[in-house]
């Protein structure tokens, strides 16, 4: 009986191949070459399931020249590279990989913020060029993380982990704005308050975007928003490129009308605006907050997983549009 084909479209871990191997006819790209659209649409046709990590774009135009495909299976808890209501109107289904990175990616975000406040690329970069030659009682002072505010805006898992590590490791008071309030019980195990936008901005010492991104939060964080922060404060974005405007953030940075932010995502990524890489007062990472081995590994086996349970036994694990399973 000849197995059905997939594309892995992305380089992943070669134990996720040879599993997927077993099911499947598996095309991949372990050489992980950048395709351009018209590659992707030329290596999907005969495929019924795509693996795909969030760089691949899944379109109605996709989908109308790649008639056969049933599944995308992406490597991340986000789906922003999904067109989801044309795959539903296609019939194709859409999968992601929740759960599995909230702690590591929370982890991270506490990271991002530390290094943030406590100025730690900026010093590294110092001492590196060779600068440090005695010590100032003001060289590369920061802002304290412990008992300071956190503001948290999108309160999902990963906003949750975030809050809980500061209000319990770091005794911080948390408030957070999220599309719709906790229940009681979430907000008294995050030690968390709910606030308006504007209030979160206006009070938090250290504000943490964890939302995900749509048309509605494009540019959530803006001239605007920024201009009603406190000049002591740092904002960290381990959410979506375009939920912050990148060149309102660096004219703000250079003005010094926020002290400093930490950014693990961009518009348009992997390119990167060239003013954030012009001044001194951001710490930026590419796009690594899920990456530790033993997540990224659980990400690529809950694609896998999807991929499997919905080609082989038709009950995907986390389907995004489970409308089309009727």
């Amino acid at each position: 009986m000849t197995k059905p084909s997939i594309l892995v479209a992305r380089a992943v871990f070669p134990e996720v191949i040879a599993r997927l191997g077993q099911h499947f006819e598996v095309e991949h790209n372990q050489a992980d070459a950048s395709w351009t659209r018209d590659e992707l649409v030329a290596r999907l046709q005969g495929k019924v399931g795509v693996f795909t990590t969030g760089g691949e774009r899944i379109d109605a135009a996709v989908l109308a020249a790649c008639p056969q495909l049933r599944i995308c299976a992406n490597m991340a808890v986000g789906y922003n590279n999904f067109d989801l209501p044309a795959m539903t109107a296609a019939k194709v289904l859409g999968t992601n990989t929740p759960d599995v990175l909230t702690e590591t990616t929370a982890d991270f975000g506490f990271a991002l913020l530390m290094a943030t406040a406590r100025r730690v690329t900026e010093s590294e970069h110092y001492l590196r060029a060779g600068k440090w030659t005695k010590w100032a009682y003001d060289m590369f002072a920061g802002s304290d993380v412990h008992g300071s505010t956190l503001g948290i805006l999108g309160m999902g898992r990963i906003g949750q982990g975030i809050a809980r590590r500061g209000a319990h490791g770091f005794g911080m008071r948390v408030i957070y704005h999220n599309r719709s309030r906790l229940t009681s019980d979430l907000e008294a195990s995050c030690k968390a308050s709910y606030v308006s936008k504007e209030e979160l901005l206006r009070t938090a010492d250290h504000l943490v975007l964890v939302l995900p991104y749509s048309a509605s939060s494009h540019h959530a964080i803006g001239a605007a928003e920024l201009a009603l922060m406190k000049p002591t404060a740092t904002l960290v974005n381990v959410a979506r490129g375009g939920i912050v405007d990148d060149a309102a953030l660096a004219q703000a940075l250079r003005e010094r009308r926020i002290a400093a932010a930490g950014l693990d995502v961009f518009e348009g990524e992997p390119k990167v605006h060239p003013d954030l890489l012009a001044v001194p007062n951001v710490v930026l990472t590419p796009h690594i907050a899920s990456a530790s081995v033993p997540t990224r590994r659980a990400m690529a086996d809950l694609a896998a997983d999807n991929l499997i349970a919905f080609l082989v036994n038709g009950k995907p694990l986390t389907p995004l549009n489970p409308e089309v399973l009727g």
